[in-house]
C-alpha cells in the first residue's frame, strides 16, 4: 500500500465505491439491465425480494475473496483482506443508493436509454476514483487479477472470462426462475462496451489529482540521452504502397548508416518476452473486433497490468529511444517521429504516392491480389492512423508532425532517396555535414 498522502487516497477509495454503487443503482433504475457484475444479485433480489440487493453483492463478492484464498492458499495476503470492508461498504452503498434513487423512474424506453448511459459514465469515475486511490480494489478485480498472476493468463481475457460466468448464470437462474429476462438486458452490453472506455477517458482528461496525490521532485528535470546525443536519425512514416521502406533502405546505404523496419520486430520481441510473431502480428495496429475491444478495456480496472498492445508500445518505445542513442540510423514507422520528440538531430519525413503508383508496388512487391490491392491500401492506412492516434493524439497524416513530405510516384524510389538527403543535410548539420 502507498503511504503518501494515504487519507486523501482513503478518502478518494470510499467516495470512488460509492459513486460505483451510484452507478449500479442508476442502472438498475434504468429498467434495462445492470452492469455484469451486479447481474447476479439484482437477478438474485428479484428471486428473493426479502434480500437486499446490496446483501446479495456482499454475499458475492465474498464468494470471489474465497475463490482468491483457495487459488492463493498460503499466499493469500493484505490484498485479499482488504477486500472484505471495501465488499461490504460496496453492498451498503447500493442498497444506500438504490433508496435515494427509489422515485427516480424513467418512463420512456429513450429515458431509460439515457439513464443507462448516465450510470456508465459515472460508474467510470467511481472507477477513475478508485484506480487514482491506488490502496485496494473490489473483489472482481482482485480475483481477475489473483487468476491471470496466478495462471500467467491474460487479465482482460480473464476479467472477461469471470464476468461472462456471472452473466450466464444470473441469465439462467432468471430465465429459469422467473420465467421471463430481467436484469441482463441491452444496458449490460451498453455498460461492457462503455464503461471501461470512460474510465480510460476520464484517466487521460483529469489529472489535477494526481497533482494532489504526489509531491513534485525537488531536483531538475535531465533530458534523456535520446534528447542530448548527437547521432542523426532520419524516420519515415509512409502511405502503404509508396515505397517509404525501399526509400528508407537506400537512404541507410547511402549515408552509410544502420536501417531499421522489421529489425525492431526481432529487438522488441527481446526486450519484452512477446514472441516475434506476436510482434509482427500487434504492432502498428489496434485491436479489431468486438470482443478484443472488450477485454482490452478490462485493463481500465486496475493499475497492476498493463495492456499488451501498450505494452509493446512502451517496450518499442525504448528500443527506438536506444537505437538513436546508440547510433545514427533511419527509422521507418513505428510513430518514431512522435517518439524521438527532443531528439535534436532527428528529420521527419512522411512519403505518400498517387493511389496507381502504390496499387502497382502493393501487388508487385507484396503479391496481394490485384483485386485486393486497393482495400488492402485502405485497410492498412487506417490501421497506421488509428495506432498513431491512440498513442499520440495527433493525426498520422497531418503534415505539421513532419520536417518533409515527399511523393515518389513523382521522383520514383531513387530519386526520392537523394531529395530527403539533400533536405536534411540543409536542415541539420550536425551528423549529416560530416558524411
Amino acid at each position: 500500500m502507498r503511504k503518501e498522502k494515504i487519507g486523501l487516497r482513503i478518502l478518494l477509495l470510499l467516495s470512488g465505491i460509492f459513486v460505483i454503487a451510484l452507478g449500479v443503482a442508476l442502472s438498475i433504475r434504468s429498467d434495462l439491465g445492470t452492469t455484469a457484475g451486479s447481474s447476479l444479485p439484482y437477478v438474485s433480489n428479484l428471486l428473493f425480494p426479502s434480500v437486499s440487493v446490496g446483501t446479495f453483492t456482499i454475499l458475492m463478492n465474498v464468494l470471489l475473496v474465497l475463490i482468491q484464498v483457495i487459488i492463493l492458499r498460503n499466499k493469500t495476503g493484505l490484498a485479499q483482506l482488504l477486500q472484505l470492508p471495501l465488499l461490504l461498504l460496496f453492498g451498503i452503498f447500493i442498497d444506500l443508493n438504490l433508496f435515494l434513487t427509489r422515485s427516480f423512474v424513467p418512463d420512456y424506453y429513450v429515458w431509460q436509454l439515457l439513464t443507462v448511459v448516465l450510470s456508465c459514465f459515472v460508474m467510470a469515475f467511481g472507477i477513475f476514483l478508485e484506480l487514482k486511490a491506488d490502496v485496494g480494489y473490489l473483489p472482481g478485480e482482485g480475483l481477475s487479477l489473483v487468476v491471470s498472476e496466478t495462471y500467467n493468463w491474460d487479465f482482460g481475457k480473464v476479467k472477461v472470462g469471470i464476468d461472462s460466468i456471472v452473466v450466464a448464470i444470473a441469465l439462467f437462474s432468471v430465465l429459469f426462475f422467473y420465467g421471463r429476462l430481467e436484469g441482463i438486458r441491452e444496458g449490460t452490453v451498453i455498460a461492457a462496451l462503455l464503461v471501461g472506455s470512460v474510465a480510460q477517458w476520464y484517466r487521460k482528461k483529469i489529472t489535477f489529482i494526481d497533482r494532489l496525490l504526489t509531491t513534485p521532485p525537488a531536483a531538475k528535470y535531465m533530458p534523456e540521452p535520446y534528447m542530448t546525443t548527437d547521432n542523426f536519425v532520419i524516420t519515415i512514416s509512409r502511405q502503404y504502397g509508396s515505397g517509404g521502406h525501399a526509400v528508407g533502405e537506400r537512404i541507410a546505404r547511402k549515408l552509410g548508416i544502420a536501417f531499421y523496419d522489421s529489425k525492431l520486430i526481432d529487438l522488441t520481441a527481446i526486450a519484452s518476452g512477446f514472441t516475434p510473431e506476436y510482434v509482427e502480428k500487434h504492432e502498428q495496429k489496434m485491436p479489431n473486433g468486438l470482443l478484443n475491444k472488450l477485454y482490452n478495456q478490462n485493463y481500465a480496472y486496475v493499475n497492476e497490468v498493463i495492456p499488451p498492445n501498450d505494452k509493446l508500445f512502451m517496450v518499442q518505445t525504448q528500443v527506438i529511444r536506444n537505437i538513436a542513442v546508440g547510433e545514427s540510423c533511419v527509422i521507418v514507422g513505428r510513430a518514431a517521429n512522435f517518439i524521438l520528440k527532443g531528439h535534436k538531430n532527428c528529420f521527419n519525413v512522411f512519403v505518400h504516392a498517387d493511389q496507381e503508383f502504390r496499387r502497382k508496388r502493393v501487388v508487385h512487391e507484396y503479391m496481394v491480389n490485384p483485386d485486393d490491392a486497393l482495400k488492402a491500401m485502405e485497410r492498412k492506412d487506417r490501421e497506421r492512423q488509428d495506432y498513431y492516434l491512440h498513442y499520440t493524439g495527433k493525426e498520422w497524416n497531418d503534415l505539421n508532425e513532419y520536417d518533409m513530405t515527399v511523393e515518389t510516384s513523382l521522383f520514383g524510389i531513387e530519386e526520392t532517396a537523394d531529395v530527403i538527403i539533400n533536405a536534411a543535410k540543409r536542415s541539420k548539420d550536425t551528423f549529416l555535414s560530416s558524411e
